[in-house]
């Protein structure tokens, strides 16, 4: 990439729809939704239209709460050319962190789909807006919930009382005239914020990662070219669009590159390896259990892949022999690894197709392109020499505008230099190659979700019979790392069962936040002045629960 540019999201879209008009953009193989770059583009336009006759525009946030469905993406992509700010919601949300989300973010709309698994999304914003049923669409109305207007439902059934049918929002957009659409179009700033992402810290409460469109559309650009993308590349997409994973390392760096993309609504190794025959694809991203789990499939054989080459492996610690068989037995001989963090849009280093496979499966590669990157002691901040442990540290384009409404959260993560302290251990090599040793933070990362101990810690303190807890992440060898809850109980005699802090944090919190492990102690092991270890409590865990072998596996 020889230089950075500076282009919307929305105009970065109908540059690729003019340069490739019939090139196919999207291709579902669930549902008839095939379209070429200038079809999509046209799309979008009438449903961006549609929010303006909304009542969105310019700055307004719009909240998306589904799974990888074509709703998805017409969202992004409209909001983007209107300069409305897409929220991205956690698909495994339950009402106490989407009322959270919403309040915090100050939604204006709220786009939904019927809901995924155990949570049921109608029921739950109805739970949140017990008027909504009552009001006509537009009006939503909750004192809890001040922003929030519009509940437009893009899920499969009846559109429920008081929300916005999908299908009805491009016949409002009639109403907007192309000079008025194209007036709003063309004041939307490179620099203007065109996503929120919510990721957490050590408060245990989420934070507003702000993105702009320059964030966004370089930071794909370039994972783009380390993959060498093309216009006759083809991506399965199967990681969450809500996350950077897909949002960026997806579908931007699939944009940049006027690559097509074949998603898949929900992951499940099947549904995967079909789309990639099928479709003949040529990369596909995943955490480690998701390349493991198709591997491991009993139907895995059955599958031809003649044209995969790339892809990138990311998301948690990447054992190296998951490597080994991807490239063996998949065929992606040009996989990559990268790592970075949603505040930095979110890739600070990869590997590139032409890395060694020993560096592409024991680093996670050099500097990505126009981003300064070194290690520095976590207690001094010096700056360390090559082959020494500490903390990562970037700046540069890519890094967040900061979180939303939190400036002093902000100034914690970014310096007074621009540096983005990751927080995590790592050490450079002389040649430029970084390899991650572990975290100063406490946060676990379990099968590519992000979860944050305080956040369990702070829920599991109601509970009427617990008197202090502490979570940890243990190691899996399936999902890198898992849930763990240290619970001292207010007495012995309560009866308190590891059941009942899982089902707790199971009807209020997000699936992959539930501990799978709960130990129950007396006491926390403490320094001198009274500061809880929590490696010390990971020992004792991995001790208890016999994790040694997990704890051996070794990752890039």
């Amino acid at each position: 990439m020889s230089e950075l540019v500076s282009i919307t999201v929305g105009g970065l879209l109908e540059q690729v729809a003019r340069q490739y008009p019939d090139d196919q953009a999207i291709k579902y193989i669930d549902r008839p939704f095939d379209m070429t770059w200038k079809e999509f583009d046209d799309e979008v336009n009438r449903i961006a239209k549609g929010f303006l006759a909304m009542g969105l525009g310019h700055g307004d946030h719009i909240a998306i709460w589904a799974t990888n469905v074509p709703e998805w993406l017409l969202t992004l992509f409209a909001s983007a050319k209107i300069g409305a700010v897409l929220v991205t919601v956690n698909t495994n949300y339950k009402v106490f962190e989407l009322e959270y989300l919403l309040r915090q973010s100050d939604s204006k709309a709220l786009v939904l789909i019927d809901g995924l698994k155990d949570a049921n999304y109608v029921e739950i914003i109805n739970e949140l807006c017990p008027r909504l049923r009552d009001t006509k669409p537009g009006e939503c109305s909750n004192p809890m919930l001040p922003f929030l207007k519009h509940v437009i439902y893009a899920g499969k059934e009846e559109t429920p009382a008081g929300m916005v049918g999908w299908n009805t929002i491009a016949e409002q957009g009639k109403s907007v005239s192309d000079e008025q659409f194209r007036e709003v179009f063309s004041r939307v700033d490179p620099h203007d914020v065109t996503n929120m992402q919510y990721t957490s810290g050590t408060t245990g409460f989420p934070k507003g990662v702000m993105l702009t469109h320059y964030n966004i559309v370089n930071n794909g650009k370039c994972i783009g070219d380390c993959m060498k993308f093309t216009h006759e590349d083809k991506l399965c997409i199967c990681v969450p669009f809500f996350h950077c994973f897909g949002l960026v390392l997806a579908v931007m760096a699939s944009l940049t590159h006027a690559t097509a993309m074949v998603p898949v609504e929900t992951y499940r190794p099947t549904e995967v390896m079909k789309a990639i025959q099928n479709e003949n694809c040529t990369a596909v991203h995943g955490v480690p259990t998701m390349f493991i789990a198709m591997l491991e499939h009993p139907t895995f054989h059955d599958y031809k892949f003649p044209r995969l080459r790339t892809g990138i492996m990311a998301g948690s610690p990447c054992p190296i022999k998951v490597m080994q068989l991807v490239v063996d037995k998949m065929g992606m001989k040009e996989i990559t690894i990268t790592y970075g963090q949603t505040e930095a849009s979110p890739a600070t280093t990869m590997t590139t197709t032409d890395d060694s496979l020993e560096l592409r499966v024991t680093t996670v590669g050099k500097a990505m392109p126009f981003v300064e990157t070194k290690i520095v002691d976590p207690e001094t901040g010096e700056t360390l020499p090559p082959n020494t442990p500490g903390e990562f540290c970037a700046r540069g384009y890519n890094i967040m505008k900061g979180y939303y409404k939190m400036e002093e959260a902000t100034r914690q993560a970014i310096d007074e230099d621009g540096w983005l302290h990751s927080g995590d251990l790592a050490m450079v090599d002389e040649n430029g190659y970084y390899k991650i040793t572990g975290r100063i933070k406490d946060m676990i990362i379990r099968g590519g979700e992000n979860i944050y101990p305080k956040e369990i810690e702070e829920f599991l303190y109601t509970h009427p019979f617990v008197r202090d807890v502490q979570v940890i992440g243990v190691p899996s060898q399936q999902y890198g790392e898992e849930v763990c809850a240290c619970v001292i109980p207010r007495a012995w005699e309560d009866g308190l069962t590891a059941k009942d802090i899982q089902d707790a944090v199971r009807e209020n919190m997000a699936r992959h936040k539930v501990p799978k492990y709960v130990l129950f102690m007396e006491s926390f092991p403490m320094t001198a002045s009274g500061k809880i270890q929590k490696y010390k409590l990971r020992e004792m865990a991995v001790e208890k629960l016999h994790l040694e072998s997990d704890a051996a596996i070794e990752t890039a």
